[in-house]
């Protein structure tokens, strides 16, 4: 079935509007955002060291689903896996494409961790915004909404601050689980965006930033770039 607005009678004014502000299709959902990036990730927060990455990412716009596939330098030798498929949450890196190095638990903090990134990452597919039927959302203000998804154990909660623009410039999280094994750390988790670029008829950020609030303290550890973005059926070709 083709999502609709007329079968989301759900969806607050003030999303709908942010939607469609940023392009999204009231009509087509049946897609999948493609995207590529390039940036920089710090993996252990006590080090000063910034290691550059090139990523390739798919987000479904009718369910809470993506799939991030890193190559960090130096030659593209670590592999990182960050997915949310299925309901379930994916975090894995391995050394020349066979050797394991890092595997996170599987778990309800895991899966609640990746769906707050989908929500977060609801900039890069604000067709998702009227066409994915497992978001739930409360406006708390004109500049601020929240979009929430999941239930139980695995519940997840973002706010979305919108900028004088009226497009998504920052998102918070109050306590996104900052480990997948006890103890998960819950820790408010921040992330801004910039940089609005037109692809295909919608508005999406090509620079971000990402960090933890430790101790009172703004820790960032990725930050990146869009250089490709594009709805499709497929995932973008190697």
């Amino acid at each position: 079935m083709i999502a609709t607005t007329e079968t989301r009678p759900e969806i607050p004014v003030e999303v709908r509007d942010l939607a469609l502000r940023l392009g999204a299709d009231p009509v087509l959902g049946n897609r999948t955002v493609s995207l590529a990036q390039s940036g920089q990730m710090r993996l252990n927060l006590t080090s000063d060291r910034w290691l550059a990455f090139t990523a390739r990412q798919t987000i479904s716009i009718t369910s809470c689903d993506f799939d991030w596939q890193a190559r960090f330098q130096p030659l593209g030798l670590l592999r990182v896996v960050d997915a949310l498929q299925d309901g379930k949450g994916r975090l894995e890196a391995t050394a020349l494409g066979f050797i394991p190095v890092m595997r996170a638990r599987p778990g309800p903090a895991l899966t609640r961790g990746e769906l707050m990134r989908y929500l977060a990452e609801l900039a890069y597919a604000p067709d998702a915004m009227l066409h994915n039927p497992h978001l739930r959302w409360r406006v708390e203000n004109a500049d601020t909404l929240h979009v929430a998804a999941g239930s139980g154990d695995t519940a997840a909660e973002v706010r979305l601050s919108l900028g004088p623009d009226g497009r998504i410039s920052s998102i918070f999280a109050a306590e996104r689980p900052r480990s997948a094994k006890p103890p998960v750390l819950p820790t408010p988790w921040l992330g801004a965006f910039s940089d609005y670029q037109q692809r295909e008829g919608r508005w999406v950020p090509f620079s971000g930033q990402v960090s933890w609030q430790i101790d009172g303290t703004e820790k960032a550890y990725w930050r990146g770039r869009l250089t490709k973005w594009s709805l499709c059926q497929s995932p973008l070709p190697d």
